[in-house]
């Protein structure tokens, strides 16, 4: 039996003739595109977990979010809309010298229990969201023209350059240490409380009673006929 020789393995591949190589370029062009972008942005999104975004208070939805509104003040946001039920601010970042990043943060304050509720405690829970855009610096240049009757138009080498900052990236902050120091600020700013603290609707004073009017018997006129 004869025997094979290592060289053998190590030999130059067979020549694939060249008017096959556009079509299995193209087989193996369709081959990476179906292994590339099958996974989804959504997929780890498995729904069991209510703590990073959500905190309990002991206090009315008005002063839970009025406490969020003070926490977001005094870390520099700007706030752009308050109620007693929702709260949004704004802040900026400059990471990069051509990178700008803006945070929306966004504070959804909602009643839990109440009167008729099988602990008849008074709870509200807050939910926070942040958003983070990223802008990157997009840089453009303009040559001028120069319209000559003879030859036509000619582009000069001098012009003017166009530079603007546009959206590249869009996220959902879901870091917990993030939330929690949010979430532990308003805690601090609850129990502080203060004079302007909204109160709530079972805590604030009920106006007096109004007093029973009081009637006076009048005599009957003598009869004049």
């Amino acid at each position: 039996m004869p025997q094979t020789s290592s060289a053998a393995f190590f030999s130059s591949p067979a020549r694939v003739p060249a008017f096959l190589f556009p079509g299995l370029l193209s087989a193996l062009l369709l081959a990476g595109c179906g292994s590339f972008g099958t996974g989804q942005a959504y997929e780890p999104e498995d729904f069991d977990s209510t703590t990073t975004h959500t905190r309990n208070y002991a206090a009315s939805e008005a002063q839970t979010c009025e406490a969020a509104r003070r926490a977001l003040l005094s870390q520099g946001y700007m706030v752009t809309a308050a109620n007693a039920d929702l709260v949004t601010a704004r802040k900026s970042f400059q990471p990069a010298a051509e990178t700008h990043v803006e945070v929306e943060f966004r504070v959804v304050c909602a009643r839990e229990g109440g009167a008729g509720s099988a602990s008849g405690g008074r709870s509200t829970v807050a939910f926070a969201t942040a958003l983070q855009d990223r802008y990157g610096l997009k840089k453009g240049s303009n040559s001028a023209s120069l319209g000559v009757g003879a030859i036509g138009s000619l582009s000069l080498p001098f012009g003017g350059s166009n530079e603007a900052m546009v959206k590249v990236a869009s996220q959902t902050l879901t870091d917990e240490r993030f939330y929690d120091r949010f979430f532990t600020l308003v805690e601090r700013f609850l129990q502080g409380g203060g004079p302007d603290m909204p109160a709530d609707a079972e805590d604030a004073p009920k106006p007096a009673a109004r007093p029973a009017a009081t009637t006076f018997p009048v005599a009957p006129s003598p009869n004049r006929g």
